[in-house]
C-alpha cells in the first residue's frame, strides 16, 4: 500500500512480555528439545541395571588384566578406538569411574599414548554432553536468565579461555558440571572443546601415569593411591597452572581501571 510515493507497510506487532499466554509459554520447555538429554539419562540408567559400573574399579582391572593385555596385543587398534568411544560414552552420560578408564588407559598403552586416547575420548564426550545441554535447556535459560546472571554470563564470556581452562586444570569441581554450566552460559563451542582438551592434559597423564605403573602394584598386593592428584608434589603445581591462566584477565581488570581512573 503506498501514500504520497511512500510504501506503508502494517504494524507489526510486538510480543507483550505481560501477556499471561506469552509467560506460560515461555516457562516451558519444548519437548522435543529434552530428546537429547532423555537418551542420555536413559544409556545412563542402562548402565546402572546392567550394572556396567561395577567394571570401573581396580578389583576389576586386577581380575581381569591378562584379558585386557591380550585382546591390546591381539587387536592394538581396535583396542585403542575401543578406548576411545568407550571414553566418550562414559563421559557423556557421567558415569562415575573416569579414574579407573584412565589407569586402564596408561596400563594398556602406556602415559603418554594411553593419556592421550583418554583425553580425546573424555573431549569427544564432554562435547556432547555440552551439546545436548544447551539444545534442551539453552533457549530456556536465556529466557529465564536475571540482570545478575546476564552480568556474570558476560563476564564469563569475554574471559571464557582463560575461566574453562582453571576450572579444567583444578580437578576441585566435578567434571560433569564444568560441561553443563558453560552450556547455559551460552560459552562457544570452540572455546569449550580447546579448553576441555588442553586442561585435562596434566591430570590425565597423572592417572595415566599411574596405570603405566599399576603392574607392579597388582604383584606386590597392593592399592594404587587414587588420591594422588592432590598429593602437594601433585596439586600445587596443578593449581600454579591455572592461576597462570587467570593471569591474563587480571592484566585486564587491572588495565580497565587503570583506563577509568
Amino acid at each position: 500500500m503506498k501514500a504520497g510515493g511512500e510504501t506503508i507497510r502494517p504494524a507489526v506487532r510486538e510480543p507483550n512480555l505481560s501477556d499471561p499466554d506469552t509467560k506460560a509459554r515461555d516457562a516451558r520447555l519444548a519437548p522435543k528439545r529434552l530428546v537429547p538429554i532423555a537418551v542420555l539419562v536413559a544409556a545412563l540408567a542402562a548402565a546402572y541395571l546392567l550394572d556396567l559400573h561395577t567394571y570401573l574399579s581396580f578389583e576389576s582391572l586386577k581380575a581381569n588384566r591378562d584379558a585386557i593385555l591380550g585382546w591390546r596385543d591381539g587387536h592394538p587398534l581396535v583396542s585403542a578406538l575401543a578406548l576411545i568411544a568407550v571414553y566418550c560414552a562414559a563421559t557423556a552420560i557421567s558415569v562415575p569411574g573416569g579414574i579407573f578408564l584412565t589407569i586402564a588407559a596408561g596400563y594398556m598403552f602406556g602415559t603418554f599414548l594411553g593419556g592421550g586416547l583418554v583425553v580425546i575420548g573424555a573431549t569427544a564426550g564432554a562435547v556432547i554432553i555440552f551439546l545436548a545441554a544447551r539444545y534442551a535447556f539453552g533457549e530456556y535459560f536465556q529466557r529465564r536468565a536475571g540482570d545478575a546472571v546476564r552480568k556474570m554470563e558476560r563476564g564469563f564470556q569475554e574471559n571464557a579461555v582463560y575461566y574453562l581452562l582453571f576450572l579444567r586444570l583444578v580437578p576441585v569441581f566435578p567434571f560433569w558440571l564444568v560441561n553443563l554450566v558453560p552450556a547455559l552460559l551460552n560459552i562457544r563451542l570452540g572455546a569449550f572443546a580447546l579448553t576441555t582438551f588442553v586442561g585435562i592434559i596434566p591430570g590425565t597423564l597423572v592417572y595415566a601415569g599411574l596405570g603405566n605403573g599399576i603392574g607392579a602394584v597388582i604383584e606386590a598386593g597392593e592399592t594404587p593411591d587414587l588420591g594422588i592428584i592432590f598429593d602437594p608434589q601433585v596439586f600445587l603445581p596443578l593449581v600454579a597452572l591455572a592461576l597462570l591462566s587467570l593471569v591474563p584477565v587480571i592484566y585486564r581488570k587491572f588495565k580497565a581501571r587503570g583506563a577509568k581512573g
